[in-house]
């Protein structure tokens, strides 16, 4: 531990990437500028390790340090030890999960690199909420899902709450961003990319029963108004996810982004 730091200060320059971690605006600001994202908790850490980013620093509890001694003696990353009392002060919140690390970002590869060795793929429309987005990632890594490609104002996949949603799936999905919302689902055509629009449209197909053929984009839209009608009507075919009659019946005829998501997946990859 001779290469540890103790802050007993929350104002601590050394520890600026960890402050005000509910602060929506001000983290986005913060780790766009400079680069870097957080992970948290041990499971997080060692996926994010496993995966290859390297780590900028970290931020503990003495008592946590031990659980993840393995990684952190061989690491060249500062290690900061901070009492329960500082890191609240620090972060804002009690850390329960006892440890934080401030990871280098990767440069996002273009969304042709990460469309040609894919077969099915999720293309998020906006989706603006952290936690959701993390849901997703995590439906797609488990379910077999090649890729997430995201339109231009889609969440980050790698601010804290998504990546603490996914538990780490974000780093195990290749994604991209594309730069162009108004034609970006040209390159996906353009790359042999059947194009699925997922709404609750009664009169749209059902997605038991639609060909999917060789290589699929699943659209998903919005929380609240789902997809834009530009891209549903770029879609080669609408799709939806069938409702029992006694749901119909008591008025529910839609499923949330995630749980809607987390069946198309499974549709898409149980498929030949």
């Amino acid at each position: 531990m001779s290469g540890d730091v103790l802050i007993s200060d929350p104002e601590d320059p050394r520890v600026a990437d960890y402050v005000r971690l509910r602060d929506v605006n001000l983290r986005r600001s913060l780790e766009a500028e400079q680069g870097f994202f957080l992970a948290e908790g041990e499971k997080v850490i060692r996926r994010a390790l496993a995966t290859g980013f390297r780590p900028r620093s970290f931020l503990m509890e003495e008592r946590r340090r031990p659980r993840l001694a393995d990684v952190l003696d061989g690491s060249e990353a500062p290690v900061y030890i901070a009492g329960p009392a500082v890191v609240r002060a620090l972060t804002g919140f009690d850390v329960h999960r006892g440890a934080l690390a401030a990871m280098h970002r990767r440069t996002l590869p273009a969304v042709r690199e990460v469309l040609a060795p894919a077969r099915r793929v999720l293309v998020l429309e906006d989706l603006v909420d952290h936690g959701n987005v993390g849901s997703i990632f995590r439906c797609a890594a488990a379910l077999g899902v090649d890729a997430v490609i995201l339109a231009p104002r889609c969440a980050d996949p790698l601010y804290r709450r998504a990546v603490k949603v996914s538990m780490g799936a974000v780093f195990a999905v290749p994604y991209a961003r594309m730069t162009d919302w108004y034609g970006g689902l040209a390159e996906l055509r353009a790359a042999g990319f059947r194009l699925l629009a997922l709404t609750p449209d009664a009169s749209a197909e059902s997605l038991d029963r639609v060909p999917l053929g060789e290589r699929v984009g699943l659209l998903l839209g919005t929380e609240g108004d789902g997809l834009s009608s530009r891209w549903l009507a770029e879609a080669d075919v609408a799709v939806r996810i069938p409702m029992s009659p006694d749901a119909l019946a008591a008025g529910v005829d839609s499923l949330n982004v995630v749980a809607a998501a987390a069946i198309a997946c499974h549709r898409l990859t149980a498929a030949p």
